[in-house]
């Protein structure tokens, strides 16, 4: 799917020595890499790369790293050689819940979800679709896509340090992508839909993952059209696929999820602190590189909560006060946790930050839902 087409004689990164050309840490790889400016690629000793068995490299900063980090696919990971632990690693969980609350909002708005056997089995394999599946894909691919970088920034992830092997990784994109759209159609057939309406939501959702990953447009090398994209997709599209699955979807609808993806495009932002270092080195304009890490923490959370603070206002002028105030109740604990740890160092209280605030912007998501319903 991608291969080194550079011809800079390989380096091997197990013999660098202590010149001016390269400073590292502690290296170790259990393969040789070949690595250009541009790009990189895993090769084995003395076989195939697409026949390298999995091997947790050594020079992992987690040592005695957490298995649940691992299982979860955040940082703090344990090294792992378990296959199937690594390939669900590559999917991150932790990314899935959003696209399944999502799911929830979709059902709520449409005001036909009912509490029986048959609709709550259709949301179950709406959220499977939305989350295992085609986040999974997602993650997966854009993990394919990302390796250069994450040799940089996090040369211990499972591809960059060759724990799974290029056919395996590209197997699994397959695997996962035909599996979601799969059940995308198998929903419309459910919902006894005259045109696949789901189908073509998953249809369009995957073209964005790609696009958002994958040469020649790569979203994510800009900021602004990246970020966005990605609000939309943990937002918009789970949104539109639930509602959709259970009624209709309206003109309002598509403008309100749409405004709410602004506050993902926040959120997206919270995660480019991590990848500076590499993302300045590949030449990628995420906004605290082209804005500077100080002036990107602000942009981020005023996406955040200036996006909220509007959607409070159009449930006012709806007509809805008590839902809008419900809102705006929920709005004011992010804004504390901002100010405790994201605004302090969105590196360090990343992670802390996240766990702490957007449980309730995603309450807020559900408020805004059921305002809708009614």
């Amino acid at each position: 799917m991608a291969s080194v087409l550079n011809t800079v004689p390989s380096l091997r990164l197990s013999n660098f020595n202590n010149t001016n050309r390269v400073r590292t840490r502690q290296v170790f790889t259990p393969n040789p890499v070949s690595f250009t400016r541009r790009r990189l690629t895993i090769r084995a000793t003395e076989t195939d790369a697409n026949e390298v068995k999995p091997e947790a490299p050594d020079n992992a900063p987690a040592a005695a790293g957490s298995s649940f980090n691992q299982l979860l696919g955040i940082k703090g990971a344990a090294q792992e050689t378990n296959i199937w632990k690594i390939r669900l690693q590559l999917t991150k969980p932790v990314t899935w819940p959003p696209l399944v609350w999502g799911v929830v909002c979709g059902a709520a708005a449409s005001g036909n979800f009912h509490w029986n056997v048959e609709d709550v089995a259709k949301s179950i394999v709406c959220m499977m679709m939305s989350g295992p599946f085609l986040t999974g894909y997602t993650q997966t691919l854009n993990d394919w896509y990302d390796r250069e970088i994450d040799a940089i920034n996090e040369p211990y992830r499972p591809i960059p340090s060759g724990a799974i092997s290029e056919n395996e990784v590209i197997t699994q994109i397959w695997l996962l992508l035909l599996g979601g759209l799969g059940l995308a159609g198998l929903l419309d057939v459910w919902a006894g839909h005259d045109f696949p309406i789901v189908f073509y939501l998953a249809l369009g959702g995957s073209l964005l993952s790609y696009i958002y990953s994958a040469p020649p447009l790569k979203l994510k090398q800009n900021g602004w059209i990246g970020n966005f994209a990605l609000g939309a997709s943990y937002i918009s599209l789970p949104w539109w696929a639930g509602q959709a699955l259970f009624g209709t979807l309206t003109p309002d609808i598509i403008v309100l999820t749409t405004l709410y993806s602004i506050a993902g495009l926040g959120i997206a932002i919270v995660n480019d602190f991590k990848s500076v270092e590499g993302d300045r080195e590949l030449g990628l304009q995420s906004l605290p590189v082209a804005f500077g890490e100080e002036t990107a923490k602000w942009i981020c959370v005023g996406a955040i909560d200036i996006t909220q603070i509007s959607v409070a206002g159009y449930l006012l002028g709806a007509g809805k006060p008590y839902y809008a105030l419900a809102l705006l109740a929920l709005i004011i604990p992010q804004v504390i946790f901002q100010f405790q740890y994201f605004l302090k160092d969105p590196v360090k209280y990343d992670v802390k930050y996240q766990a702490s605030a957007q449980p309730f912007l995603v309450l807020g998501l559900l408020v805004t839902a059921l305002a809708t319903s009614h």
